[in-house]
């Protein structure tokens, strides 16, 4: 897991960007784009906590912004936590806009309690499919 270390160290060093004045827990994201491009984010938070972005929409949001629009792998760094921290449910719905269910997500608190997973295993029963089929 050679890659997914390196991609881990990628989406630590994202974290210490982190703007979390509030809750002090910083969150780096290493996103990989189709075409092998990796595109980083980092939380940023809101006095007013609802306004607050999670590190995973911040990478997405900078790589839709830069033309891509397909991605196939997440790793995600907590490294405030003292266990793996998943994406939250927003986080999860709107990767699942660009990513498909087979799309591999890592997240951990270091790099030696990675858990490995899919989009399709965090957000079952993605209607998706559905909505693009009625248009």
């Amino acid at each position: 897991m050679k890659e997914i270390d390196e991609l881990y160290g990628i989406a630590t060093e994202a974290a210490s960007a982190s703007y979390s004045p509030y809750s002090h827990f910083r969150v780096g994201a290493a996103l990989v784009a189709e075409d092998g491009s990796v595109i980083t984010g980092t939380n940023v938070e809101n006095r007013s906590f609802g306004l607050t972005i999670c590190a995973e929409r911040s990478a997405l949001v900078a790589a839709v912004a830069a033309g891509h629009r397909r991605f196939v792998k997440l790793v995600i760094s907590t490294p405030d936590a003292d266990y793996a921290v998943s994406p939250c449910g927003a986080c999860r719905q709107v990767l699942s806009e660009f990513m498909g269910p087979e799309a591999q997500v890592f997240f951990g608190s270091r790099v030696d309690n990675i858990v490995a997973t899919t989009i399709g295993e965090l957000f079952p029963h993605d209607a998706l499919h559905e909505l693009r089929g009625a248009s």
